[in-house]
């Protein structure tokens, strides 16, 4: 009986020598698992940052040209609102003259289609 209780300690024994093994070897593959998982992520983050990189420099390139013609048609709107300006200063006088003359100059005469009823 001895030896049979003996059988059962070494076989006791060699359980929990497995079960620490197993337990070591999920220890290490969830390790790796994890550094993996962390070396994917940098990669990804590294990965993205270079696309936007590439991206804003692509969107400054396109509104770099975009703002050359805003700046362009500012330039063209402050040319003609000047021109404006001028002729503004130049004819005003004479505009409000011939629009009073219009006012003021009252010649009474008979409509072109008034019939006369008689």
């Amino acid at each position: 009986m001895a030896s049979q209780s003996q059988g059962i300690q070494q076989l006791l024994q060699a359980e929990k020598r497995a079960a620490e093994k197993d337990a070591e070897a999920r220890k290490r593959k969830n390790k790796r698992l994890k550094q993996a998982k962390e070396e994917a992520q940098a990669e990804i983050e590294q990965y993205r940052m270079q696309r936007e990189k590439e991206f804003k420099t692509k969107e400054a390139a396109a509104l770099g040209s975009h703002g050359n013609s805003a700046v362009e048609v500012d330039k063209e709107t402050v040319g003609k609102m000047g021109s404006i300006q001028t002729s503004y200063q130049q004819n005003r006088e004479a505009v409000l003259g011939n629009l009073l003359k219009m006012v003021c100059d009252i010649k009474p005469e008979i409509h072109v289609n008034y019939r006369f009823a008689g």
